[in-house]
Order: structure tokens, then sequence, then C-alpha cells
């Protein structure tokens, strides 16, 4: 009775993930970053790539929270 029907699969609990599994997370995680941090910081003015003000207005608010200047 103490037989499970379902086969187990995967690592055993406790087993650490690999660096070479990881990494392609991290960059993907880093990249995000990255494209977040432009448009909170840098997207206005002549670096823009989207004209108008509408990104500048989305992130107005998070822009003075990280400390980044806009007027």
């Amino acid at each position: 009775m103490a037989q499970s029907a379902a086969p187990a699969t995967g690592a055993p609990a406790g087993t650490p993930i690999s660096a070479k599994a990881l990494a392609p997370w991290a960059v993907f995680v880093g990249i995000l970053a990255l494209v977040l941090l432009y448009f909170v910081g840098a997207e206005q003015g002549a670096t823009a790539l989207i004209s108008g003000e509408g990104v500048h207005e989305w992130v107005h608010d998070g822009r003075h929270l990280l400390g980044f200047p806009c007027h």
C-alpha cells in the first residue's frame, strides 16, 4: 500500500541547480532589467526610441522613485 502509482521524475529534493541550466535565465533577466532601466531612466529627449510623451508619462513616478531627474 505504500507504493505510488506515479513514477518519480525530476531531480531529488535538495539538488542544486547547475550554472549551465541557470545561465540562459540569468541572461534573459539581465537583458529585461537593462531594457526596463532604459525606459525608466533615458526614454526621453534626444535618445528617445519612441516619439511623444507617452512612455515618459507611464514611467514618470517610477523615474522619481528611482532618483532619475526628469524636469
